[in-house]
């Protein structure tokens, strides 16, 4: 059954080097994508590596999507791109319009990995990866915002069928507009079938109260770590968690709770771009 926090055994990543391709390409797109700053491409390279090196040290296989020339360098936050689920992935359609042909790039290299395809969101509906998380395997938290709407949740119920038995809507706040990134995941990351990493001044109440109910333990991430992205942290097994460096308080407060944590140099594969650990992965496989 679906969930965030059990053992990763396979992972789908994007290298930077295929997603940059090179120092043109980024000079080219990151003012139009939004990104802070414009990214190193040697530098993020080695830092794809890095990152790669400590998950394939958690257990993880990882394994890599090729470049593609009809996508941009946003295209390394793969998470986006599809859902997983115990039958199989559905590709997304993005929410952001210049990142629309990622999924339909995705599929090949997913077809490669031998894993199955359910089908796309296409229409008016819009949904992506970092808006939804799954809980106790068949409950499915999905935000309504600027990225995913309600079309693109119904298709996607339609898709997994008795998979999925409640679905639990968390509408997101305006925050810096349509152009930010701003997901389900900026505010909640769950760590372990009873704990969740959160940032509570962005939760709807109701669902801070419904995770609070069901006897999960939060863990707060505090004002002056939100916007380093210290909310976004990788599970790979329960209470082994990856996270970007420079999130002292974070991590320390995470390990208070029992989290085994380790930290990797994303700033140019993360801060710039505004993607942590959970947008560079998409989890194949969980065991």
């Amino acid at each position: 059954m679906q969930n965030e926090t059990s053992q990763i055994r396979r992972v789908l990543m994007k290298h930077a080097e295929q997603a940059f391709v090179s120092q043109e390409k980024i000079s080219s797109e990151w003012r139009g994508l939004n990104y802070l700053a414009e990214p190193d491409f040697m530098k993020a390279c080695a830092q794809s590596d890095a990152l790669a090196d400590i998950l394939s040290g958690l257990g993880c296989s990882v394994e890599w999507l090729a470049a593609d020339d009809t996508v941009g360098i946003d295209s390394i936050y793969v998470r986006d791109n599809a859902i997983a689920s115990d039958k199989g992935l559905v590709l997304c359609r993005m929410g952001k319009d210049k990142r629309r042909p990622e999924p339909s790039a995705m599929a090949p290299g997913l077809e490669r990995a031998g894993i199955p395809i359910l089908g796309q969101i296409g229409g008016t509906g819009k949904i992506e990866g970092g808006d939804l998380i799954w809980l106790d395997g068949d409950i499915l938290c999905v935000a309504d915002g600027y990225r995913t709407n309600a079309e693109g949740v119904r298709q996607l119920t339609a898709y997994l069928g008795d998979a999925v038995s409640e679905v639990i809507t968390v509408p997101l706040p305006h925050w810096n507009g349509p152009g930010d990134v701003l997901h389900l995941m900026s505010f909640i990351s769950p760590i372990a079938p009873d704990l969740a990493l959160v940032y509570s001044r962005m939760m709807p109440v109701f669902f801070r109260d419904w995770l609070l109910e069901r006897g999960i333990e939060l863990v707060e991430v505090p004002d002056g770590e939100y916007d380093s992205m210290a909310c976004n942290v990788l599970a790979t097994a329960p209470r082994v968690a990856v996270m970007l460096d420079g999130n002292p308080v974070t991590r320390r407060r995470l390990e208070q709770a029992g989290v085994d944590v380790h930290v990797y140099d994303g700033s140019e594969i993360s801060a710039k771009g505004c993607g942590g650990p959970t947008c560079l992965t998409r989890p194949l496989e969980r065991s």
